[in-house]
């Protein structure tokens, strides 16, 4: 039977860390404050920010909601945007993606028309490029680096690892190679066009599975003593849910055929789904700390900001 890497467990130690460092901080007189911008009302949109708001209130940090229509024009949506920068009470900002299908096309001008200091969630071209370049340019996306958490809190060093990727999105596959890249793991990546997937997964010793597609890891992808990192939210609409009821969310991972083989696995729901909005405040206070140039103040309480030395400058 595989351990699972269970998200409640990086979730209370990463609690009891940002609680302490945020109530030091609004004790010197500056508090974190996160914008959350959502068009319409897409129901996982709204599970999202349920969460968002919850995890929020319970470290400390004020959320303020820009609520709008699901047909805003790009011009509204686009001044919405441009307050926020101009709010100097707002740090971070979270904008729910995709946006409405007529604002499509308009997508990468509207997410790069927010200022990189407070692009928590790395919706700017900025904040992306520093995941490529190992620069820092801006902050991560918050499901890889729940990724990355996961790995440090279990003690899973990637040192010389063979990790394989599957998925290539801008949103987790790709910074999520980088990451671990950076981790000095050999990292192959994967996708609908490469050839043999599962002879690939099964010579991994990390395996991150982001494809993003219902029972697709099945036992044929893994191999005895293999880390699964199983990143994907998909809804099952056979899976018993917790109402006795059938409907629920699972990973990629076919988790009965799967967790038998592999030493170790994230469970869906219940592993990194749940450190998303964890990660969000986290960059949101890191945020914060820049913008208010209180740097000196963070790192005496046990904080590290110092290689975000391109977004200090900028601030």
């Amino acid at each position: 039977m595989a351990k699972q890497l269970l998200g409640k467990e990086v979730v209370a130690a990463m609690n009891e860390r940002l609680q302490a460092r945020v109530a030091a901080l609004k004790e010197k007189g500056v508090s974190p404050k996160l914008a959350i911008v959502r068009c319409g009302a897409d129901h996982s949109d709204l599970a999202y920010e349920k969460g968002a708001e919850k995890r929020a209130a319970l470290i400390g940090v004020e959320v303020q909601e820009f609520l709008l229509p699901e047909d805003v024009t790009k011009e509204a949506l686009l001044a919405q945007i441009d307050a926020i920068n101009a709010d100097d009470s707002i740090h971070g900002c979270l904008m729910f993606r995709p946006l409405p299908k007529h604002l499509k096309a308009d997508q990468d001008e509207i997410c790069n028309r927010l200022a990189a200091e407070k692009d928590v969630d790395c919706m700017t071209d900025l904040s992306n490029a520093g995941v490529f370049t190992g620069k820092r340019l801006g902050f991560a996306p918050c499901t890889p680096e729940a990724c990355m958490e996961i790995l440090d809190y279990y003690g899973i060093d990637c040192k010389g690892k063979n990790a394989v990727v599957i998925g290539r999105s801008l949103v987790v596959g790709k910074p999520a190679a980088m990451m671990l890249m950076a981790k000095n793991a050999t990292v192959t990546v994967c996708h609908t066009k490469t050839v043999d997937v599962a002879g690939i997964a099964r010579k991994a010793d990390i395996l991150v599975s982001a494809a993003g597609v219902l029972n697709s890891l099945t036992k044929d992808y893994v191999s005895e003593g293999q880390i699964v990192i199983d990143v994907s939210i998909n809804w099952d609409p056979e899976k018993v849910n917790a109402k006795g009821g059938k409907g629920a969310i699972a990973g990629d991972a076919v988790f009965s055929e799967v967790e038998p083989i592999v030493e170790a696995i994230t469970p869906v729901p219940g592993g990194t789904n749940m450190l998303t909005s964890i990660m969000l405040m986290e960059n949101t206070m890191k945020a914060m700390v820049l913008q208010e140039n209180i740097l000196p103040l963070y790192e005496k309480m046990g904080g590290k900001l110092s290689y975000y030395q391109s977004l200090l400058n900028h601030c």
